[in-house]
């Protein structure tokens, strides 16, 4: 039986913002090639929880392991150099800059040339090579020179994940990727979603509202209630779980 091997492991996380507890003692270990859904109502502290894993602000107290190393105390951006990338709830792309262009900003950072004033002819052609292969797995490549603003919802959001791929990282964090769109661009999106997990094998986790991504999506699930873990397991567990149930999915067992 081969080692299970952890991208992320998170130990007993805990975040107070003054007298407010948003995340108490929240453990959570991710699998490499895992796909887990982080659930719960307004209010249980999904978003805190995902600033904490990707640095936006350090836990008051407890630890974060990434690729074996600890980084609790590591910036967004040192986290993001070590393979760690995210998109947010409202898309965070340049709307005035093309397709390709906005991909391009994000390989030339993975390949460390942002803060350099010029890369030679071979460097360009590399990040050019990176850029396509990412629209290509994202299926953005006939809208390359297409105006991000000008796109649709579900393009828009595809296109921001490109940029999150174009990162090379070893984990994608996905906040509320499905927000806002209709059925077919939600269906479009999660495809996406499920190709990059199943098919190029990315250790992905997820904040979802919408339930039917969620189970159809995710390896495992961790319920929030509270800032406290409610549950964690399985889409099966999880839907039999009746305290789930009562505190969440809205039906009583």
């Amino acid at each position: 039986m081969s080692e299970v091997i952890n991208v992320l492991e998170i130990q007993n996380v805990t975040k107070r913002f003054g007298n407010l507890v948003a995340v108490r003692d929240v453990s959570l270990n991710v699998a490499k090639g895992e796909m887990c859904a982080i659930i719960g109502p307004n209010g249980a502290g999904k978003t805190t929880f995902f600033n904490l894993i990707s640095g936006f602000f350090p836990p008051t107290s407890g630890a974060i392991r990434f690729d074996g190393r600890d980084i609790t105390r590591l910036a967004t951006h040192e986290r993001v150099a070590r393979g760690m990338a995210r998109t947010f709830q409202i898309t965070e792309i340049f709307p005035e800059l093309t397709v390709f262009e906005n991909v391009r900003i994000a390989a030339e950072v993975a390949g460390g040339y942002r803060l350099r004033p010029w890369i030679n002819r071979a460097e360009a052609a590399k990040v050019h090579q990176r850029v396509e292969e990412t629209l290509k797995l994202v299926s953005l490549e006939t809208k390359t020179d297409r105006l991000v603003g000008e796109l649709a919802h579900g393009d828009q959001r595809a296109a921001e994940i490109a940029m999150a791929l174009a990162l090379k990282p070893h984990l994608l964090l996905l906040d509320e990727p499905t927000a806002g769109m209709g059925d077919q661009e939600t269906y479009d999106v999660t495809s996406l979603i499920r190709r990059l997990h199943r098919e190029q094998g990315y250790t992905i986790v997820l904040i979802e509202h919408d339930m039917r991504v969620v189970f159809n999506l995710a390896d495992r699930i961790m319920v929030l209630d509270q800032g406290t873990v409610l549950a964690q397991g399985t889409p099966q567990e999880i839907a039999a779980n009746e305290t789930v149930q009562a505190a969440y999915l809205g039906t009583t067992a």
